[in-house]
């Protein structure tokens, strides 16, 4: 079935102006889709509830409208972003094994999954100089980081990531394909697309590449220049005790850089110099990629910021006293 299924997609690509895509799901696990489905279900939700939560508590409580909060709920958002962008087709598959996806679906969710994915690089670099000015400038720390400069600051990682991503994807609507387009993920990924054309793809990749430049690769030295100065300037405190004290602010942000940077530079790689490796490493390392940040995030910084997890316990516990009253 999956085979006729395939040959009417080669003829329909074709044949047609508008090709369509085949998605994947875990390859060689087909026929327990709908057990995988269970905890994929899971992630979702803990991901959508607990940045929901980390959202909900920062917007309420007056004590957290400060600008290391402020950053915390942008991440929280892309971080809602990113899952939202890709459930209806990961579980769209699992459920009912709706593979098939057009261009104009795919570059709708590629707008939505790479661009919150350079607004979630942003917001790592914002946080990490958030952290910087804290410890090394505290006396300027309202000054430097006010709320005027803060939106401003938002303004510019979404109008970044909408000048990256528009030329991007409309360089894929003059792309001719005329293979069997079956992609590797539950979901439609730049360089997954680009790789099954049959046209010339060189623009599509100098412009991919650009991006990859002006977001990775000046977002990473950014955060680790930061923590170099931050580093220094613990090292001059006097107390061992304050010099932990301090650098322990900075755990929940160097977890999140870690846990948002190590899977998508994986799953780059894989996509780079993995062409022969097996289909479900491809699978597995993308929903890695997009699955642990937004669901790991709001577990490190509710267990780390002692603020974040009064107010979020404070919230429960209201809510079950207004239940049993």
């Amino acid at each position: 079935m999956l085979r006729i299924q395939e040959n009417m997609q080669i003829l329909s690509n074709l044949t047609s102006k508008f090709p369509t895509f085949l998605l994947t799901g875990i390859p060689g696990l087909e026929s327990v889709h709908a057990w995988i489905s269970i905890p994929f279900c899971c992630l979702y939700a803990i991901a959508l509830s607990g940045n929901s939560m980390i959202l909900f508590v920062i917007i309420t409580q007056q004590s957290l409208h400060e600008p290391m909060y402020y950053f915390l709920s942008m991440l929280s958002a892309a971080d809602l972003g990113l899952a939202i962008s890709t459930m209806s087709t990961t579980l769209g598959i699992l459920w009912f094994d709706a593979t098939e996806v057009n261009l104009d679906t795919c570059i709708i969710q590629m707008f939505f999954l790479h661009g919150f994915t350079f607004i979630e690089s942003g917001v790592l670099v914002a946080m990490a100089f958030d952290r910087y000015v804290a410890i090394c400038d505290p006396l300027r720390y309202t000054t430097i980081l006010t709320n005027s400069r803060i939106i401003q600051m938002s303004l510019l990682m979404i109008i970044r990531s909408v000048v990256l991503i528009v030329p991007l994807l409309l360089l894929l609507k003059p792309l001719y394909f005329c293979r069997e387009n079956v992609l590797s993920h539950s979901y439609c990924y730049h360089p997954d697309v680009i790789k099954l054309a049959c046209s010339d793809t060189q623009a599509n990749s100098i412009c991919g590449l650009i991006d990859l430049i002006l977001t990775t690769g000046v977002d990473t030295p950014c955060i680790i220049l930061s923590y170099i100065l931050i580093i220094r300037c613990v090292l001059s405190i006097a107390s061992p005790e304050e010099r932990h004290k301090v650098f322990s602010t900075c755990v929940s942000h160097i977890g999140a850089v870690a846990i948002f940077y190590i899977p998508m530079m994986s799953l780059s790689l894989v996509h780079r110099y993995g062409p022969s490796a097996p289909k479900v490493v491809h699978s597995m390392m993308a929903n890695i990629y997009l699955l642990f940040p937004p669901v790991l995030n709001p577990i490190i910084y509710s267990v780390k910021t002692k603020q974040i997890r009064k107010a979020i316990l404070s919230l429960l516990l209201a809510k079950q006293t207004e239940l049993f009253v």
